[in-house]
Order: structure tokens, then sequence, then C-alpha cells
């Protein structure tokens, strides 16, 4: 009955609070844990908004996309901003707790590269990384064989009736999605001209959004683990900062950024 719900109860506040389990006795571990628990909570926000929000691309009903794509930007910046309350630990708080973290390393999070799958970055060697992680693995393979977002506003533009090369229509979904001279063309009209345009002018920019806040994070990440470790190799063996680095260069919609130059 609704009227036994409580806040505590509705929200399962009790589990949620019994869910940090320190392995150490150092201060700091349980920011650690929390700040990577609420992240977590915040990327299955993404993805749910993600998922709706293509289903409206496909079937080109881009309103209430928009709020859909609006709601992620907001969940990303407070992704962006649980970096400053990470960054306050320092190389000596972290020196205590990561003989505890054992092979644990955010690298492994399913739901990172469940969105990035989504966005369009399709690394099949991440997968593996899943296999012993409930069915994780197979959502991640089904979703590297599926269109992303961007290939939805692609088939979009080309039901709309700009010309785009069947190379972009019609490629290979697991593999990495190119620059392609016909989709930056439709966008470049899009863009000279938006009151022609304007819903499809707001999808783009919608998508720059994503896609700058996307890379927000992944600085942020970035100058936390140089902040904190420096340039010593990650836990479970990851390769640190150079990754991060090497990440940055990853544009997921090439065209929307291209575009700007071209206009």
């Amino acid at each position: 009955m609704a009227d036994k719900v409580t806040y505590s109860s509705y929200l399962d506040l009790d589990r949620i609070l019994a869910a940090q389990h320190p392995s150490s006795e150092a201060h700091d571990e349980l920011l650690f844990i929390i700040v990577h628990q609420a992240s977590e909570l915040w990327l299955k926000l993404c993805l749910h908004e993600l998922t709706a929000a293509r289903d409206c691309i496909e079937a080109d009903n881009l309103r209430p996309a928009f709020k859909m794509l609006a709601r992620v930007a907001r969940a990303q910046q407070q992704l962006i901003q649980s970096w400053d309350v990470l960054s306050t630990m320092t190389p000596h708080d972290y020196s205590a707790i990561r003989p505890y973290l054992g092979a644990s390393s955010g690298f492994q999070s399913a739901q990172y590269r469940m969105m990035e799958f989504m966005l369009g970055g399709s690394d099949g060697k991440h997968v593996k990384l899943h296999q012993d992680n409930a069915d994780w693995a197979g959502r991640l393979e089904a979703e590297r064989g599926r269109a992303s977002i961007y290939d939805a506003a692609i088939r979009l533009l080309a039901r709309r009736g700009f010309a785009i090369d069947s190379a972009a229509l019609d490629r290979d979904k697991a593999s990495q999605y190119v620059h392609n001279p016909s989709v930056e063309a439709a966008w470049a009209t899009i863009y000279r001209d938006p009151q022609d345009h304007w819903d499809l002018y707001e999808l783009a920019e919608k998508l720059v959004d994503l896609e700058y806040h996307f890379q927000r994070w992944r600085f942020g990440h970035l100058k936390t683990v140089e902040r904190i470790i420096g340039f010593k190799r990650g836990t479970g063996g990851t390769p640190g900062v150079p990754y991060l680095k090497g990440v940055l260069k990853q544009a997921f919609f090439p065209e929307l950024l291209s575009v700007r130059t071209a206009i």
C-alpha cells in the first residue's frame, strides 16, 4: 500500500547505505568508494536516457529526445564534478588504500563502456574484461553490433533527404566510425541555414554537448589520476595516464567538429 511507503523504503536506503565496505582503516577509503558508487548511479541514468533518446531519433520524434539528451548532459556534469571531490585525496591518502584494491579498476566499469559504445566507441578488446561480470559481456557485444546514437542521427539525415554515402549508412556497426564527407556536407547545410532545419540543428548541438561533456569527464579523470598517482600504472595493470591521454584524441561525432571549420 502506498501509505506504507516511506522515504527510506522507496529509495531502498538500508541497502544503499550499507553497500560501502572499506577494506582498510584508511580515512579516505569511504570517499573513494562513495565517489565511484555515485558515479555508477549517474551512469545508469545516462544509459537509461540515451537508450530512450536513440529510440526517439530512430522514430524521427526529436522533441522528447532533446529533453533526454539535455538530462544526460546535466548528469555528465555531476560525473565531472565527482573528480573535484576525489582530487581532495593526496598521493599519501591513496597509497594507504591502493594495496586493498587488488586488480579492481575503473577501467572495468561496464556501464562506462556501455555508454562509450552507445556513443560510437566500439573497441571490442574491452568486452573480454567483462566475461565474468554477470551478463555484461553479452550486453556489450550486442551493443557493438547495433546502431549508435550517431548512426541513428545519420540515418535520420538520409530519411530527411540529405545525400548520405552508403559507406556511412551501411557500415559495419562493430567497427570504429570514421569521418565521412557526405555527413559533414549534410551538417554544413543544416548549420548554414538553421531556420530551415531547426530540429536537426538542435539535435546536432545536443550531440555536441554529449561529446563535450564526455571529453571533459575524460580530462578530469586524466588530471585526477595524474595528481594522485602521477605516471604509475593503474590498478589491475592498466596503463594509467598514457591511456587516458590517448582516449582524449578520440571523437565520437567527427563531422560535428569538422563542420565548424567548413562553414
